[in-house]
C-alpha cells in the first residue's frame, strides 16, 4: 500500500540477489500467443510490436532480464567467442527463454528462472543473446542444469524459431546463431549485460530486490 506506482518492467524491478545464478525474468509472450508483445521502453506498458507472421509460435515462455542491457561489453564478448565481427549489442534488455512443465496462460508476469546456457544470436551484426533458463521448482525442468542437459531436438526448436519467425518466404535471415553455450557463459553474458545496464542507466533508482 506505501508503493504509490506500479515499478517499471525494466528499470523498476531488481535482476534478482543471487544474478547470474537465480535471475529474475519479466515474461513478455507465452506459447498461446499468435501476436509478439513487448515492452514499451517509455511507459513500461506491454505493447502489440506486431501479429506473428505465420503458424510458428514462441516455444517457451519469453522475456527479459530487468536491469540488463546489450551494449558494449555484451558485443564484445561476442565477437570473442564467436570469432565475428559484432557491431555492437541490439540496445534491448538481455532476452531469456524459460522452460516450464506448467502451462502459463499470459506474459505480464514476474518468475524466478534458473539460467541453464544460451546462444549467440547476431541480428544484422548486433549481439542479441538468448538465454536459455528453467523455472525455479519445476519439477521437470528442475533435472536439467546445463544447455547439455537438454535434447537436441528441443534446442534446434528454438534456435529455428528464431532464425525463422521475422522473415517471409524466400526472405534472406538477418539472423545468425553462432554459438550454442552452456550455463557458466551464460552467466558472464548476464553479469556483462548487467555492466552494461549500469554504464548507460544506472542513476536510475530501482526497486528493492523481488
Amino acid at each position: 500500500m506505501n508503493i504509490p506506482y506500479k515499478a517499471h518492467p525494466w528499470h523498476g524491478i531488481h535482476p534478482g540477489e543471487q544474478a547470474p545464478t537465480v535471475v529474475t525474468a519479466f515474461i513478455e509472450m507465452v506459447p498461446s500467443d499468435t501476436v509478439k508483445y513487448e515492452i514499451d521502453k517509455t511507459t513500461g506498458y506491454l505493447k502489440i510490436d506486431r501479429p506473428q507472421k505465420f503458424s510458428n509460435t514462441v516455444p517457451t515462455l519469453y522475456g527479459f532480464i530487468p536491469q540488463t542491457y546489450c551494449a558494449e561489453k555484451v558485443a564484445e564478448f561476442a565477437e570473442k567467442m564467436s570469432g565475428k565481427m559484432v557491431a555492437k549489442g541490439d540496445g534491448d534488455p538481455l532476452d531469456i527463454c524459460v522452460l516450464s512443465e506448467r502451462a502459463v496462460t499470459h506474459g505480464n508476469i514476474i518468475l524466478p528462472a534458473i539460467p541453464i546456457g544460451g546462444f549467440r544470436l547476431l541480428d544484422r551484426g548486433e549481439a542479441d543473446d538468448k538465454i536459455i533458463a528453467v523455472m525455479k521448482g519445476d519439477e521437470f525442468y528442475r533435472q536439467w542444469n546445463d544447455v547439455s542437459d537438454c535434447p537436441s531436438s528441443y534446442i534446434n526448436r528454438l534456435k529455428h524459431y528464431f532464425l525463422t519467425y521475422k522473415n517471409l518466404p524466400g526472405e534472406t535471415s538477418h539472423c545468425e546463431i553462432t554459438n550454442v553455450y552452456g550455463r557458466d557463459e551464460a552467466h558472464e553474458v548476464i553479469r556483462l549485460s548487467m555492466a552494461d545496464y549500469q554504464t548507460h542507466y544506472g542513476n536510475r533508482e530501482a526497486e528493492k530486490p523481488v
